[in-house]
């Protein structure tokens, strides 16, 4: 049984643009296209002597179809299998020209993957009726900088399961995801990646599959479901992406022709010792190519509103997580990653240019300057960066016990030093309550009730900061335990009155954030942001003004159990502000201390503005007073 040969799918413009590495969309060239004769199968694969095409369709015989070479030199197998049916399982059987190594190879360009453990790739078509059209012409609103994001991160795995422990698909999760996010009102939901991956228990950031959803929930269409419902239900859907390392799974891209094709040769730039897995050789334009395809697969196919980029630092710098001789300089001996650096800029253009209605997300964690700033500027052309500092200190700082916070008060101000330098996101991720990190509340300190209270303070100071906001599953209603991707969270322990009461905080944080443009709109100018008191170290207390255009918002902070009666606070108008929302409130498991819901400014002067406020500060509260018009 031979391989039927018919045209190429790839013109000459294919390849030049896959050897540039600038070809976006290879995934409609690459791997199994389904056409009206049969299957063409293709891969990349140019140090290979031999490849065929086996599966379901010939009983796995590596004679039944062999695939020939597009042309010399450019590394293209193919060829059509007549018989080839979607649903079909295949893999490529590749023999190196260069060791005596032969595999069997998983399609890198798969749109569907076997359920794990099992490896083979799927013939599979996209086809979906999609719903979602008022919100696709909407969302550029949504996702824009000057909108309100609250972004709600999960693993689909373990953020609920079925009676029985089993994992739900991905249109139960649709439902349920939607129905929880609303209540609660944030904007966004983010996923850990959905890539596919061999190993559950790396939470899917060790991918194989760039173009392929997990089987673990379902299929390609049923992910797209999830998508679609959420988007009619109004939520934007975030993917976590990972083009900075691939694992070592003999089926994956690792060695993949009998030689490293998609990662160095020479360990010190291909080898990742703290992941142990493989770093993609951005120099080679394929590998460009292929990663540029993957992004624009997902906004093109699933529509998804964005890409958090995973470990960005760790392709921008040469000796990431190396001691010294343990990496190679680049070309002026510095630890830049020239080639690295290029592909991110190329893949922001990319995407900004063919989606301007979508945001590209940097978790960034070191100084590198311009993240989030154009490429014409010299920036990499992010939209958003994550703000490492801000969640490293903001946590320290609710670490210590409160007796001790007048020694660190600079950790809750040094932000704002920053804080328009990037378009930043405040993030309590997934990162921070695994390994041995514990929950959120677990590192609260103090008794029962101090802790809840101070949990509700960092919130409510993270939501009022400057920035867009994402917090990590379980976060909401203070998961006691640390986050394991093996079990469910402990939606039980919101039978409980201070968990209740958490979960109604952030509620009510997100219903009061999203009616208030002061709190988003000039999130990444510093003229939306105007301290108040923020040296008051004495006393552990905060205060700012939030502005958009003639709408103010006033944010005090007492990061003390201690109540501060008769505290003068200056503000730009006079009248009556109204005590909108208060952390110590009896239904959050507050203890009920505040100003009985409002205040009025009279013209005393203080902290440079014509009017004050006198007010009771609430012991380890947070309050937002808005001027009633």
């Amino acid at each position: 049984m031979a391989t039927q040969h018919t045209d190429s799918l790839l013109s000459d413009l294919d390849l030049h643009l896959l050897a540039e590495g600038s070809h976006c969309r290879l995934y409609r060239k690459l791997g199994a296209q389904l056409r009206e004769d049969g299957v063409h199968f293709a891969v990349w694969a140019p140090n290979a002597a031999a490849v065929s095409v086996i599966g379901d369709f010939n009983d796995w015989d590596p004679t039944a179809h062999p695939l020939t070479q597009l042309h010399a030199g450019s590394g293209i197998w193919e060829g059509r299998v007549a018989a080839a049916r979607p649903g079909q399982r295949y893999k490529f059987r590749l023999i190196s020209r260069h060791a005596a190594y032969t595999v069997d190879k998983a399609d890198p360009f798969a749109f569907r993957a076997e359920p794990p453990p099992q490896t083979a790739s799927i013939v599979w078509q996209l086809d979906y009726d999609w719903q979602d059209a008022a919100w696709m012409g909407q969302r550029a609103g949504h996702n824009a900088l000057d909108a309100p994001m609250s972004v709600y991160e999960l693993h689909p795995g373990s953020w609920r399961c079925g009676r029985e422990g089993e994992l739900l698909d991905y249109r139960t999760l649709a439902h349920q995801v939607a129905d929880y996010c609303l209540e609660l009102g944030f904007t966004h939901v983010e996923l850990l990646p959905i890539t596919e991956h061999p190993f559950y228990g790396s939470w899917g950031y060790q991918c194989t599959g760039y173009f392929a959803p997990t089987a673990r929930y379902g299929s390609p269409q049923d992910f797209m479901y999830f998508v679609d419902h959420l988007h009619q239900r109004g939520l934007g859907v975030l993917l976590d992406w990972v083009p900075s390392h691939f694992p070592n799974d003999q089926h994956g891209l690792h060695y993949f022709d009998g030689t490293f094709l998609y990662e160095h040769a020479d360990p010190r730039r291909g080898y990742h010792p703290e992941w142990n897995s493989y770093i993609f050789d951005y120099g080679r334009g394929e590998v460009r190519s292929f990663l540029l395809s993957s992004a624009l697969f997902w906004l093109d196919r699933y529509h998804v509103d964005g890409l958090r980029v995973d470990a960005v630092a760790s392709m921008l710098y040469l000796d990431y997580a190396r001691k010294p001789g343990e990496w190679i300089p680049n070309v002026y001996g510095g630890n830049e990653n020239l080639e690295a650096i290029a592909f991110l800029r190329t893949l922001n253009e990319a995407v900004y240019r063919e989606y301007p209605d979508t945001q590209t997300i940097a978790e960034e964690s070191t100084a590198w300057p311009m993240v989030s700033r154009p490429t014409c500027l010299g920036g990499l052309g992010f939209g958003l960066k994550w703000n490492m500092g801000w969640m490293h200190d903001t946590l320290r700082y609710f670490q210590e016990d409160p007796i001790h916070r007048k020694y660190h008060h600079d950790q809750l101000t040094f932000s704002l030093i920053y804080a328009f330098n990037e378009n930043f996101m405040l993030p309590l991720s997934h990162d921070e309550v695994v390994h041995g990190k514990g929950s959120l509340l677990g590192r609260m300190p103090g008794d029962e009730w101090q802790r809840f209270a101070n949990l509700r303070l960092l919130l409510g100071y993270m939501w009022a900061h400057p920035g867009k906001q994402l917090l990590f599953m379980g976060g909401e209603f203070g998961q006691r335990r640390e986050w394991a991707h093996e079990r469910s969270l402990d939606w039980h322990l919101l039978q409980q009155p201070l968990h209740a009461g958490a979960q109604a905080w952030v509620r009510d944080l997100n219903r009061f954030y999203r009616s208030e443009p002061a709190l988003y709109e000039r999130d990444f100018t510093p003229d939306g942001f105007q301290w108040v008191e923020a040296s008051d170290h004495e006393r552990s207390t905060l205060a700012f003004l939030r502005r958009s255009g003639d709408r103010w918002l006033l944010v005090v902070c007492n990061n003390t159990p201690v109540v501060r009666e008769n505290y003068r606070l200056g503000v730009p108008r006079a009248g009556i502000w109204d005590e909108c929302l208060n952390s110590d409130a009896v239904c959050y498991g507050g203890s009920g201390q505040g100003n009985l819901g409002q205040v009025e400014a009279i013209p005393v002067p203080s902290h440079g503005q014509c009017y004050s406020l006198t007010l009771r500060l609430p012991p380890l509260g947070i309050l937002f007073f808005r001027p009633r018009s």
